[in-house]
């Protein structure tokens, strides 16, 4: 493949000609699979790799100090690929997570090898942060531990579900210390690691396009080179909110396209569509407002303030219940049409319950605001 091109610069100086590349990209290339990735659980992995190409992983993760973490930019592109399929959306959201761990992270190693690889689309990766995220919450208990060896951890356990993966792609990881339980330590793992294994899971409902496996680990070894933070305290914090922010270009996305199908049925149908409750415009407008408030919220991603940090919750909280309402009418809006097999509103309905419940769900927003005294 080549990765002569630095899409990070073009990104930059002109994030309207990125997106509109990728938009057109994923009209071109995407489209016509989105049933073989709905229903034959097909990775766009060439799909994936272009999209670096085009820039739509370098805006928010800027590998280098000059450039400037412009997180809506990425939220755009996000969405211009989930309007055609939101499996491929949330793969481009765990590339888009690791490449923002990485470039907020002190390790310039990292930034630039796989960081850089990861911009262009040359390496390819998830997040690996469901479980640390729920035990920092107070959900789950941690499932890595480590010990210190020379040069680096040995890391084991299991890590139930992690995204976008394959035998030549990384993701984050967060383990603890034994005899250390408050010290966690955030790192890098590679999949082609020795000790770490992919193991299948469960087929989804919805979403098997995304390649999601259990990790085991038995005494892997993560080099000092691979760590993001030791330990996490002041880190965690402070990727915190883009990686909140970044899952709303997964919502605006099926939104949109809900919007569509709703508009599309009502062409034939809106002698008898005008009498539900919950129209087009209803969600155009909904769907302007829930824009407004999450790229205002994306000039500011290191506000360590509370106030933001509710608000970045609730900016979650409403895109989820949106996506799920979204959905919902375009089921009721195209009728029987939409509820056959290769039907989109069925597909969408099915795809816009991950949004509620992909870390962190609608419970964990909730349980997280009742936390900050705002049940």
């Amino acid at each position: 493949m080549n990765v002569q091109v630095q899409p990070k610069e073009q990104a930059f100086e002109q994030p309207a000609n990125m997106i509109e590349q990728v938009a057109q990209l994923a009209q071109k290339d995407l489209a016509p699979l989105v049933h073989d990735i709905d229903l034959k659980g097909h990775y766009p992995e060439d799909f994936m790799r272009a999209l670096g190409t085009a820039g739509a992983y370098s805006a928010h993760a800027p590998m280098t100090g000059t450039g400037d973490f412009d997180i809506e930019s990425s939220v755009r592109a996000m969405s211009a690929v989930s309007e055609h399929c939101l499996s491929t959306g949330f793969c481009v959201w765990c590339q888009d997570a690791l490449g923002w761990y990485i470039a907020n992270s002190e390790n310039d190693t990292l930034k630039s090898t796989i960081g850089a690889k990861l911009l262009t689309g040359e390496a390819l990766g998830g997040t690996g942060l469901s479980n640390p995220m729920k035990t920092l919450f107070g959900i789950e208990k941690l499932k890595l531990k480590a010990e210190r060896v020379p040069g680096g951890f040995s890391v084991t356990g299991m890590l139930p579900w992690v995204s976008n993966l394959g035998d030549d792609h990384y993701f984050g990881i967060v383990f603890s210390l034994p005899g250390e339980t408050d010290r966690m330590v955030m790192a890098v793992a590679d999949c082609a690691a020795e000790g770490v294994k992919i193991v299948a899971n469960d087929e989804f409902v919805a979403l098997d396009g995304t390649r999601t496996f259990a990790i085991q680990f038995r005494k892997a070894f993560i080099p000092d080179e691979h760590v993001l933070a030791d330990p996490i305290d002041s880190y965690i914090p402070k990727i915190r909110a883009g990686f909140i922010l970044l899952q709303a270009g997964m919502a605006f996305g099926l939104i949109k396209n809900c919007i569509d199908l709703m508009e599309q049925a009502g062409n034939s149908l809106s002698h008898v569509n005008c009498h539900l409750p919950d129209q087009p415009a209803d969600f155009r407008a909904q769907l302007a407002a829930m824009e407004e408030e999450v790229y205002n919220l994306c000039k500011t991603p290191f506000d360590p303030s509370k106030d933001y940090f509710i608000r970045v919750i609730k900016a979650r909280l409403a895109a989820g219940d949106a996506s799920v309402a979204a959905a919902h009418n375009a089921m009721l809006h195209c009728g029987a049409r939409g509820y056959v097999k290769r039907g989109a509103a069925q597909r969408r309905l099915r795809e816009a319950y991950f949004v509620a419940i992909v870390t962190p769900a609608t419970k964990q927003l909730r349980k997280m605001l009742a936390d900050l005294g705002e049940a």
